[in-house]
């Protein structure tokens, strides 16, 4: 999904036009920015968090010489998923056994 579609699913669900929902949309994800950017964290219950992280100074290699390289410490952005998110994306294997035998039994009585 896009931002395009991620305009259009939001103008449908919350009932407004897709230019309101366009600044919604990109007043929130600026407001994030500018939170994250500024070392604040932002929590969404259920959705997840982002963040700021420090990445300490490693070494790597240079891929065309393979000689050892300096990686610099750098500030990355990051996010956590919340518990609800990660629920929808992965369920629980007992809710996955119930979905898959809901979904045998669609299919049994579809070829009948």
């Amino acid at each position: 999904m896009n931002k395009s579609e991620l305009v259009d699913a939001i103008a449908a669900k919350a009932s407004i036009t897709k230019k309101d929902a366009d600044a919604v949309l990109s007043a929130a994800v600026d407001a994030i920015i500018e939170a994250v950017s500024a070392g604040e964290k932002v929590t969404l219950v259920g959705f997840g968090t982002f963040e700021a992280r420090q990445r300490q100074e490693r070494e790597g290699r240079n891929p065309s010489t393979g000689k050892p390289i300096k990686i610099p410490a750098t500030t990355v952005p990051a996010f956590s998923a919340g518990k609800l998110f990660k629920e929808k994306v992965a369920p629980a294997k007992e809710e996955k056994a119930e979905k898959e035998e809901k979904a045998t039994k669609t299919k049994a009585k579809a070829k009948k």
